[in-house]
Order: structure tokens, then sequence, then C-alpha cells
């Protein structure tokens, strides 16, 4: 019988600047952050939907997903509540395949996410098409457990982990930038740690259920 052939390993902890982000502390547990109950998700009724301007849009089974590849991701990750994880392995299905099997068009700039609860988060394409970038599944080697998004979650580590959206069920391609939920709320369109990108938005909207980070 063949050996499986490792995973490909994408290594994006930071080498040529200050590793902690201004305004975050270092920890090293793995708090648990989200507004709304934690929904049970079963795998194998489980759907991904691919839609928006996209030349191939798709509605993806949990068999499917899996079927474009797995990717370990070696990472830090930053919460806008101001706490640091170094030194994280996150295993899943990279963006990037996805990409690939659903072919953006040239007029797709944004992608609305989509989650359990009519939770969403918006990102501009090009931080999203990032390597390192995943469909997390595991962490540390283990399945990621509910309370942390499992069994599937985005993990955009470059990003505050609001963006990393748990329990997503969808991505949805625009031509421009529109708010998700806690963008909507006041959050930050972006989110990037080291230039503490929180808040930013001038029009909060009240707070609707379903929220997660």
């Amino acid at each position: 019988m063949p050996d499986t052939p490792p995973r490909p390993v994408v290594d994006v902890r930071p080498r040529d600047r200050e590793r902690l982000p201004p305004g975050q502390v270092l920890t090293q547990k793995w708090p648990v952050l989200h507004y709304g109950e934690v929904p049970t998700v079963f795998p194998e009724a489980w759907r991904f939907d691919v839609t928006g301007l996209v030349a191939a849009p798709h509605s993806f089974s949990w068999d499917d997903i899996h079927d474009l590849g797995m990717q370990d991701t070696l990472c830090d990750m930053h919460c806008v509540t101001q706490w640091s994880r170094f030194d994280n392995v996150f295993s899943g299905i990279p963006v990037l395949a996805l990409l690939a099997a659903v072919q953006p068009l040239p007029e797709a700039t944004h992608v609305l996410i989509h989650a359990e609860e009519n939770y969403t988060t918006n990102l501009p394409l090009a931080e999203l098409a990032l390597a390192a970038n995943l469909l997390a599944t595991h962490f540390d080697g283990e399945a990621l457990t509910p309370e942390h998004g499992g069994p599937i979650r985005l993990l955009v580590p470059h990003l505050y982990l609001w963006k990393s959206a748990k329990w997503v069920t969808g991505f949805e391609f625009l031509d421009g930038d529109q708010p998700g939920f806690w963008e909507a709320n006041g959050y930050h369109m972006l989110g990037e740690p080291w230039q503490e990108q929180r808040f930013g938005r001038p029009d909060p909207v009240p707070m609707r259920r379903g929220s997660r980070r």
C-alpha cells in the first residue's frame, strides 16, 4: 500500500517584524468568544454554497469540499478583544483550491462570508485569496470543537479573528464591499491587527441575533 503523501504546509508566522501587534496581550489559552448559542452542525447535512460572481456556482457537500485537498497552516492569531496566541497549527481545505474550482469572475472584488445563525462578515477578494487561508477542520491535530467553530470554520490569520467566521456555510462573490454583522455594528471593514483596525464605521445599527466570531 503506497504511503500517503504529506499535506502541504504554509507557515505565515512573521519573521520580518514584531510578532505581537500593538495593543495585544499574549496568551497560551484559546479564549472562547461568540455572540449567541453554539449551533449543532451535522457534517452529513452540511452544505457550503458558493454564489454570486463566479463562473461555476456550486453547493458543496462535506465530501465534496474535502475532495479539494487538505493543507496545514502554521500561524499566529489575534482577536479584536486584544488577545493573541502564537504558533497555532490549523488543518483544512485551502481557500485557493475552492477559488480555483468556482472561478471568480473578473468583476468580483469582495466576498461576503455566510455562517450559521445568519452571521456574515466581509473580505476583499484579494485578502481571501491567500495561501494560508483555510476552511479549517482541525486544530493541533484534533477536530475543531463546536465552541471554536467546528466542524468547519474560516481561517484568515493575518486579520483579526472575527473575520475567521465560525460555522461557515458559504461565500457570496460581489462587485463591491458590503458590511457583515460586526462591520455594520461599528467594527472596521478590514480588521488589520498591526494597524489596530478594530473600529471605524460611523453608522452602527441595533444588534441582531446570530453574531459569531
